[in-house]
């Protein structure tokens, strides 16, 4: 049973999942799903969101963290809507720094520098603070995140996106972990480059006023919604700096200030796998 309430049919958020599932199977983009959900029903979004991952979880994924998305000004203007939303980060979604990432693997990828936040404690209560994220939080990793969209053209309102896993795709992440404690992380500057060239740069400040703000707001809603953040679980805060298209081969590199930084190198000589995207 879902863990989301909402007064949407049940075969409606059948057909919605359907359609999303087999885009990911068949690595086709596919119609938005706002033509059955409507463009403003949020909780019927995040029901369609929540069985694909009990279908995904059922095929032998693990879920293991969760991502926020449409945190900063510039990528609500890129995408059209006004509000953060959610979606969950599994086993198959992950990959280690430096690693190659294969273009065919996704539908429409685009690009992101990210704060993730690695949990020891769990947040399990809808009324949490940022000090309980701060003491929660083990450490943490420069990341970089692929948003992709099984949505035909990125064509999205608020409900194809989350319906959508919050535009998932896969998360990059460092491999060296910084402390939280004397981090000021509303200053965490951030520089996302392509084979050197810079394609988005921006600071912790835009990230819904800071990382971790952004947590602290996924850590009431996932409470609310019935599934809380965990202890062990990866959280991308959401993007410091606008999107850039990961569609040019190459190596592409963030470079958080205190943090570190984290690249992958993406080649197009065919997919190694394609669990990031089904």
């Amino acid at each position: 049973m879902t863990a989301y309430d909402t007064t949407t049919s049940r075969d409606v958020v059948l057909v919605a999942a359907e359609r999303l599932l087999d885009a990911r199977a068949s690595v086709t983009p596919c119609a938005p799903v706002r033509d059955v959900l409507g463009a403003a029903d949020v909780d019927a979004a995040y029901a369609v969101q929540e069985l694909v991952l009990e279908r995904r979880t059922a095929a032998g994924r693990r879920l293991v963290g969760r991502k926020i998305g449409l945190t900063t000004p510039a990528v609500q203007a890129q995408l059209g809507v006004d509000q953060p939303d959610f979606g969950p980060i599994l086993d198959t979604m992950v990959r280690a720094d430096g690693e190659h990432v294969h273009r065919a693997e996704f539908l429409q990828p685009r690009v992101e520098g990210e704060v993730a936040f690695v949990l020891g404690a769990d947040l399990d209560d809808p009324h949490s603070t940022v000090v309980d994220v701060l003491r929660a939080t083990d450490f943490l990793l420069p990341a970089i995140e692929i948003v992709d969209s099984r949505i035909a053209g990125w064509d999205i309102a608020i409900t194809d996106t989350i319906a959508d896993d919050a535009s998932s795709g896969a998360v990059v992440l460092g491999t060296t972990p910084v402390s939280p404690r004397g981090l000021d992380l509303t200053e965490v500057a951030l520089a996302l480059e392509h084979d050197g060239e810079l394609v988005s740069s921006g600071v912790g400040a835009a990230c819904l006023g800071s990382p971790a703000r952004a947590v602290t707001w996924l850590a009431r809603e996932s409470a609310r919604r019935g599934r809380p953040l965990r202890a062990g679980e990866v959280v991308l805060s959401g993007a410091l700096g606008p999107m850039a298209d990961l569609t040019r081969p190459g190596r592409y590199r963030a470079e958080l200030s205190g943090l570190g930084h984290v690249e992958l190198l993406l080649v197009d000589d065919g997919p190694s796998h394609r669990e990031a995207t089904q």
